[in-house]
């Protein structure tokens, strides 16, 4: 009984799904219906919407045969016509049919003669000479719109042919560089290129004196980076003036090239050597070490830029020749300052100390990475306990010193280079008179550790993420000191970092002057590394960064 219920249930739901469905299949069939009525509504209107259109060009066109017949010289008057070729269209009265050609539009009276028609050109040139009361001005405005539509003819076909012109060269690009993925970016900044005028600095150039100096260099490609075909991205327009092409993305994906520009005291492009750099950057400040002053150098950028090569001097191989760096020039003219008729009678002694600051420590590079603290004495002085210090007679002696420290110097691989420095190391030169028991100068070079960001210490293990923490910290400080040093009066955050700490009378000195040389890498690879850098030292000196061009 129980299974009888079930099934006469069972049977209810069917038959209602059933209805349900007629109902809903109904209710489809309307809808459809009325759509069909729609689109049929639709296309009737679009019918009228035509036949309206084609009814206004009749309207038009039978205007425009009226005025022409208006302008003629011939007398409408008869039917007749003797060419069979002739065209007949009415003007709207039945017994005075038009006869129209190729050349002119008239009706014809029987005439004794056949009449002559006119040509176009000679009744647009007859019609030009008259006076603009006798229709002269109307031929002139249909004149005007045939020379309209052949200026824009003649646009067309240029534009056309500049296209036809620019694809060729791109598919010429394409050819010459078909194993560089790189190659739309790298024709878009010769181009840019060729449209500049280049004024490099020249060893003719005076040299500007500045409390603070803030310098670019750029560095050429290494073999690495012409191996992988990335273009150069950095160009140096003039002695001041350098732009970073830097490539971007549009969300159509195109490819743009945004070209931002920063002014500086000068900027360096690849051609120029040590020689040339030390000339407009550290030699300026010899002077100032000599006059009783403090004098301090930095070499500021990414792992890999070209700070140590730039500071120490090139390299042949894996052996660094420092003859040809700034250090050796520094103590080149410092010997000569003391040997001048100017300064003999002083007998200036000259001695120099190399120690490195690593992790927020202090050590000595001519013993052996000794620690070394860091205390002022009562006068508020900061003193480095334990720092070797020898005495250096020639600058051979002064070599040998920036050589031992150097190899003793702490370096660490990472992402951004093989071989990266991952310490800030320190070169005092200071000269003292013996009848003076306080220093008569002296001359800080600072080669600073590579900036890097959190990405480069992705993959490096806690030790290289401590490194980089450290590194970023004491450069932070240091550009707030310069900055405040730029402004006479602000207040000195010497106290942010040891390496500003150790560096106080640098910055808080009366007769002190400051330099900064920024190395940048003009691959396209390291472009946002660059353009940190630059506006990093942008900071330091507060230039006007974006030129308007």
């Amino acid at each position: 009984m129980a299974g009888l219920k079930r099934l006469v249930s069972i049977v209810e739901r069917l038959h209602a799904n059933q209805e349900w469905v007629e109902a809903k299949q109904a209710r489809l069939e309307a809808e459809i219906q009325a759509k069909i009525e729609m689109l049929k509504s639709k296309i009737e209107w679009l019918e009228a919407k035509i036949e309206a259109n084609q009814r206004r060009k009749e309207t038009k066109m039978d205007s425009f045969i009226n005025g022409s017949r208006e302008r003629m010289e011939v007398p409408i008057t008869s039917t007749w016509c003797e060419d069979p070729k002739l065209t007949v269209a009415l003007n709207g009265q039945a017994d005075r049919p038009i006869v129209s050609t190729g050349w002119s539009v008239y009706d014809i009276d029987p005439p004794t003669s056949t009449p002559k028609v006119k040509s176009v050109a000679s009744r647009q040139k007859q019609q030009a000479a008259k006076p603009e009361s006798q229709g002269g001005a109307g031929w002139q405005g249909s004149s005007n719109v045939v020379k309209q539509v052949q200026q824009q003819n003649k646009n067309r076909e240029q534009r056309q042919q500049r296209q036809k012109e620019l694809r060729k060269d791109k598919e010429l690009h394409k050819r010459m560089h078909q194993n560089n993925p790189n190659w739309e970016f790298l024709a878009m900044i010769r181009e840019y290129r060729d449209s500049m005028e280049f004024h490099p600095l020249q060893e003719s150039d005076p040299v500007e004196d500045h409390a603070i100096t803030v310098c670019v260099r750029k560095r050429p490609l290494n073999m690495k980076e012409v191996d992988r075909n990335e273009p150069d991205v950095i160009s140096v327009l003039s002695k001041n003036h350098i732009v970073v092409h830097e490539p971007k993305l549009s969300v159509y994906l195109t490819k743009f090239l945004e070209n931002q520009h920063f002014i500086f005291d000068y900027a360096f492009d690849e051609s120029c050597s040590n020689d040339l750099v030390y000339k407009y950057t550290a030699k300026p400040l010899v002077q100032t070490v000599f006059k009783g002053g403090v004098a301090t150098c930095f070499a500021y950028g990414q792992t890999g830029s070209g700070k140590t090569h730039t500071m120490g001097g090139n390299f042949l191989g894996k052996t660094q020749n420092f003859q040809k760096g700034i250090y050796a020039m520094v103590g080149e003219d410092i010997f000569r300052y003391c040997t001048s008729p100017e300064y003999n009678a002083l007998n200036l002694t000259v001695s120099a100390s190399f120690y490195e600051i690593y992790n927020g420590e202090v050590f000595d590079l001519l013993a052996k990475r000794t620690k070394l603290r860091i205390l002022e004495d009562d006068k508020q002085q900061v003193q480095i306990m334990g720092l070797t210090e020898r005495a250096v007679n020639s600058v051979d002696e002064l070599l040998q010193v920036i050589q031992h420290g150097t190899r003793t110097r702490t370096s660490g691989k990472t992402a951004a280079n093989a071989s990266s420095s991952r310490s800030h190391a320190v070169l005092q030169i200071v000269v003292r008179a013996p009848s003076i028991k306080n220093i008569h100068g002296k001359f800080s070079l600072i080669d600073l550790a590579g900036n890097e960001t959190a990405g480069d210490m992705s993959s490096a293990n806690r030790q290289r993420r401590l490194e980089g923490a450290e590194i970023n910290k004491s450069l932070l400080a240091l550009k707030e000191c310069i900055r405040a040093l730029g402004r006479k009066g602000a207040h000195l955050p010497f106290r942010g970092s040891k390496l500003t700490h150790i560096l106080r009378d640098s910055f808080i000195g009366v007769n002190s002057k400051t330099c900064m040389i920024v190395m940048i890498s003009p691959s396209m690879k390291s472009c946002e590394y660059s353009l940190n850098t630059l506006r990093y030292a942008d900071h330091v000196k507060e230039h006007r960064s974006i030129y308007k061009q």
